[in-house]
């Protein structure tokens, strides 16, 4: 596994970097407050190629591999200060992208992979359900074959993107006998008459990003968008999850980084009996700790991304690094908000916001727990 970085990416990475500071960061406090999602922003990160770089060329796309999209991701979120904003782009690009590539039709690919890449379109990823939770497939959405179509009924919970998305990945039950073997995934314009998307649900933290409900009431869907095979279900949510799982959280190592330093700026500056804070064991072991956090959640994260680019099975790897970089980084929110004290509870210095996005990665993509379950149980227990 190599370390380096030619001079080449590192021009890159700070022009990321920089691009996103300069073009993402308006209004995020008032955004945050109101739960608005901003679509001109996301054109912005389509017209600087977010959503290209780890598509082919021979699509259009910049044709980087996953590492270098993973560390173009962490860049972008270096200077995005919205969260909301990197984790659903990271979402549809590993999720919804990743699976109509690799098993979508030439038709498929060809109809809605350019829309999606340059922001004409959006994607959500739809399997989560009132009583399935974390156990990902225990679906009561039904997919039933009528003719040269199916029929969905349905619905789907807490799904990103839902309310203003154009096009869903959607999970259901093709086949009940055949248990998770019987699932499969469609492609379904949300224009289609049954598909009924709620509005934007309020929450906690990553309120930049639209989260709702999506009901199927006799949707009648053309068997031209199945993606893949009937059962393929199974191998399309592995397939997404693998890459979705750890890389979702690329753009938090970036985040992490820039509290960093915001917190190592912070603790010089301030003093106490003439005396930098930073002086203090109390905030330079806590200042000590944000940095291991960070290199070992990177050594983590780009090692899932060697192995998905070598085709290595990473199963393992990906709950490890989601679980230790959510953790991470909520580690990280709370050091940065006891080092500024009071200030780094006030709503305008942007760090409790942090604190509130850094929650949600312990639960979205498989919450702690169930990643804690996958290692356990490949280690035999």
């Amino acid at each position: 596994m190599d370390f380096s970085r030619s001079a080449e990416l590192q021009t890159l990475y700070e022009s990321v970097r920089d691009s996103a500071k300069k073009l993402l960061n308006s209004d995020v406090v008032q955004r945050d407050h109101d739960n608005v999602f901003s679509k001109a922003l996301w054109k912005t990160c389509t017209d600087l190629g977010v959503l290209n770089w780890s598509m082919p060329a021979g699509h259009g796309g910049a044709d980087y591999d996953i590492a270098t999209t993973a560390y173009l991701m962490e860049a972008l979120g270096e200077g995005c200060s919205d969260n909301g904003l990197t984790f659903a782009l990271g979402a549809q690009l590993w999720s919804v992208q990743s699976a109509l590539l690799h098993f979508g039709s030439q038709q498929q690919i060809e109809t809605y992979l350019p829309a999606l890449m340059n922001g004409s379109m959006m994607g959500c990823f739809a399997i989560t359900e009132k009583g399935s939770g974390s156990d990902a497939f225990a679906l009561s959405t039904t997919a039933t074959r009528s003719g040269d179509h199916y029929i969905l009924n349905g619905e789907k919970v807490m799904i990103t993107l839902a309310p203003v998305a154009n096009i869903a990945l959607i999970f259901a039950v093709t086949n009940p006998s055949a248990l998770q073997w019987g699932i499969s995934a469609f492609l379904v314009d949300t224009a289609t008459a049954g598909f009924i998307a709620s509005e934007n649900v309020p929450k906690m933290g990553l309120r930049t990003v639209p989260f709702g409900n999506i009901t199927l009431e006799d949707c009648r869907v053309s068997a031209t968008q199945l993606l893949g095979k009937e059962g393929a279900g199974l191998s399309i949510f592995n397939h997404s999850q693998n890459r979705e799982r750890a890389l979702v959280l690329a753009p938090q190592l970036g985040a992490m980084q820039r509290l960093l330093d915001q917190c190592i700026e912070f603790s010089c500056n301030r003093s106490r009996a003439d005396t930098p804070i930073g002086k203090h064991q109390a905030v330079s072991h806590r200042i000590a700790d944000m940095r291991i956090r960070l290199e070992t959640c990177r050594l983590l994260l780009y090692k899932v991304a060697w192995l998905l680019d070598h085709d290595q099975q990473c199963l393992t790897e990906a709950a490890i690094a989601k679980t230790q970089l959510s953790e991470a980084f909520v580690d990280t929110c709370n050091d940065a908000i006891a080092i500024h004290g009071g200030a780094g509870y006030i709503t305008a210095n942007g760090i409790e916001r942090q604190a509130r996005d850094a929650t949600g990665a312990t639960i979205y993509g498989g919450t702690v727990d169930i990643q804690r379950n996958i290692i356990s149980g490949m280690l035999g227990l």
